[in-house]
């Protein structure tokens, strides 16, 4: 693809930057577009994947057909099948009529499958037979239907991590990933978050009716330098903070750094995790290995003390000595109060080393801190669910899953 071939295909999708992997992206996507091989798309949350299926779908033998998007993260449990592959009229409580489905809707046409990760492991095994035979059965019915759909799927999750985990069909994945494309995290893009800046400066200029706020050199050394966890999206989301907010329409670094958050930000369980954006069971098992790392330490530090009292056979330990040996007890709870209690010990020879400090713990549960986090959330949000597992950091159907086992509704 020319250079001006490549810039036409940016501007009409919307995408900007001139990173090399943002555009060999671009190009995979139009290489692959007149075939009908299936297309994996990741990269993190707030990279922009939506464009590429769309690049795929409007360069394809099937332009003329549907093009439905599908949020798999956004739709509950009980019902995506029926949203997918369509139901019968009382096939189930509230199935008042027939339903096409999405597969029925997009034949001969492209389905995108956003946050495919988070799809159940039933609805993998129906997605997987699509994808084999072109067959799919209604909730409800026992008639096999037949659709040609092109599949583009994305995902923000570590897919063969979820597969050792038991959470994704390895099956479905390998015939997912036919071909696929990775999208580059802002922060690999160099000057290109420059370039984003102006034209979302740009953007809310003209939607705002203001001058379009600009950055000092300060600033553009400030803005390149953070890491961009949200990426694009976050970036976007700030230009419109500022935008708004800021009288004086020249942005220096220190205004700059007041809307950027804090890089080391600590947070519960209920919000902790990677950019793949684990499920509450991920994090709660990451806890588990860092309570149970801190005994290890604990343990080589006891080992390191045993030792140098060893090198030191022969002499007799004062009598009262106090040997401040932490102890912590690796427990499935997360650590609200700590209390140190000093101890005397008297050591009766080199190995008899007497643990001195301990830690007494009032400390609350996973559940009863997930519960709280959760709330709050949807406090902040004003009960906007979407809002609310956003500002968490989980899907929409976590959410929905979580508030229902903690009576939250």
């Amino acid at each position: 693809m020319t250079r001006a071939e490549l810039q036409q295909v940016k501007q009409r999708f919307g995408i900007i930057g001139n990173t090399e992997a943002l555009s060999r992206a671009i190009d995979i996507a139009i290489q692959v577009a007149p075939t009908d091989l299936s297309v994996l798309i990741t990269g993190e949350s707030g990279v922009g994947k939506e464009s590429f299926p769309q690049i795929i779908h409007q360069y394809s033998r099937r332009k003329h057909g549907q093009y439905i998007a599908v949020n798999c993260g956004a739709i509950p449990e009980g019902t995506i099948d029926s949203e997918l592959f369509g139901h019968e009229k009382g096939a189930f409580t509230g199935a008042i009529g027939e339903r096409k489905g999405y597969f029925g809707e997009a034949d001969g046409g492209t389905i995108f499958l956003d946050e495919v990760g988070e799809l159940p492991m039933p609805t993998q095994a129906r997605l997987l037979r699509v994808l084999e035979s072109g067959e799919f059965i209604k909730v409800g019915s026992s008639r096999v239907q037949k659709t040609d759909v092109r599949i583009v799927a994305a995902t923000n999750v570590n897919l063969t991590q979820a597969i050792a985990e038991g959470r994704f069909r390895e099956d479905l994945y390998y015939r997912l990933n036919t071909v696929p494309i990775q999208i580059p995290p802002l922060r690999e893009r160099g000057d290109d978050v420059l370039l984003l800046f102006r034209k979302f400066a740009a953007d809310f200029a003209e939607k705002y009716r203001m001058p379009a706020i600009q950055l000092t050199e300060d600033a553009k050394k400030e803005l390149l330098a953070y890491p961009w966890p949200g990426n694009v999206r976050q970036l976007k989301n700030i230009t419109e903070q500022i935008s708004i907010i800021e009288t004086n329409r020249e942005i220096n670094a220190a205004i700059l750094q007041t809307y950027l958050p804090a890089q080391n930000t600590q947070r519960l369980p209920a919000l902790l995790g990677t950019r793949e954006s684990k499920g509450f069971e991920s994090e709660r098992e990451i806890l588990y290995s860092v309570l149970f790392d801190m005994r290890q330490e604990v343990a080589e530090l006891k080992k390191m003390v045993h030792n140098l009292m060893a090198e030191r056979a022969g002499q007799v330990s004062p009598v009262g000595a106090v040997v401040a040996t932490p102890v912590v007890t690796a427990q499935p709870s997360v650590p609200a109060i700590i209390h140190p209690v000093q101890q005397p010990a008297v050591c009766k020879d080199d190995d008899d080393i007497q643990d001195t400090e301990e830690y007494v713990e009032e400390s609350l549960s996973l559940d009863e801190v997930e519960k709280e986090m959760i709330r709050k959330a949807l406090e902040r949000h004003h009960g906007k669910r979407k809002s609310a597992a956003k500002d968490l950091n989980i899907s929409e159907r976590t959410l929905y899953r979580k508030i229902k086992e903690y009576d939250l509704d």
